[in-house]
């Protein structure tokens, strides 16, 4: 009867224990498959880091939430998102009405501004007129994408790449006059060897906040009020708790989050 006992509370042990480890829900966090220095980047044994990465981390830790992070490639994202391949997407994507249509957003966690760079041996600034006849580099399936061809597309030669990185790699061979992207994305590129030899900040582009967006923000599918409700409730309080500031200050001496 005791070996019976033992037996049946081990078993309730084990159960309570289970119970314990259930708790935590499971995430598959989303982000994009390339390099995005500073925010995100394998290191030398392929495991990611990156300021975007430390505030995944704070914000589950925050939130309770067991998360893995998934590489998925930045044009497949929203459909891996739906198609429930993942179940957030953190990889510096920016609220826009557009993409509002087919999937919810997070309060904003970072916004910063949107530069154009190009050769030192240019001059030219980020403005349509001086970059009518210019070759200008994008990302596909971004915001910047859709800038350049509001904004610039009329009198500016648009080339798309599938990565920030190869926009980067042509305009230091010369084959692309300029490419738009987030600033602090460029300006990593900027402060890298091939970067400081090459290029230069040309400046920043006129505000459209319909294509470019109010921020960075971590997107849901929709419907799914519990997960936002508690990534909004995570990213108050690193906030408030000083969690953010300081993984922050690990990367920049500025303020990233923005008015």
């Amino acid at each position: 009867m005791k070996h019976a006992l033992k037996i049946a509370a081990i078993a309730l042990a084990l159960g309570i224990a289970g119970t314990g480890m259930a708790a935590a829900e499971q995430v598959k966090v989303g982000i994009a498959a390339e390099p995005y220095p500073p925010f995100a980047a394998p290191d030398a044994s392929g495991n990611w880091i990156g300021w975007e990465v430390d505030f995944m981390n704070a914000v589950c830790a925050e939130a309770k939430l067991d998360c893995v992070l998934t590489p998925v490639a930045w044009d497949g994202i929203i459909p891996a998102l739906n198609s429930k391949k993942i179940d957030a997407i953190m990889a510096s994507m920016s609220i826009t009405a557009e993409r509002q249509k087919t999937i919810d957003f997070s309060d904003k966690y970072y916004n910063t501004p949107t530069g154009v760079i190009g050769a030192k041996d240019q001059t030219f600034d980020a403005s349509p007129e001086a970059l009518a006849g210019k070759i200008i580099g994008v990302q596909v399936s971004t915001i910047h994408q859709e800038y350049v061809n509001a904004h610039f597309g009329d009198a500016a030669e648009v080339k798309e790449y599938q990565t920030q990185d190869e926009a980067n790699q042509d305009l230091a061979a010369g084959r692309i006059d300029a490419t738009q992207a987030d600033a602090i994305a460029l300006q990593a590129f900027l402060e890298s060897d091939q970067g400081k030899a090459c290029c230069e900040l040309k400046g920043y582009v006129k505000d459209d906040p319909a294509i470019l967006g109010a921020g960075v923000g971590v997107g849901m599918r929709k419907g799914e009020t519990e997960l936002k409700d508690k990534i909004n409730a995570a990213i108050k309080a690193i906030r408030a708790n000083g969690t953010y500031d300081a993984i922050t200050k690990k990367y920049f001496d500025f303020d990233v989050y923005g008015g």
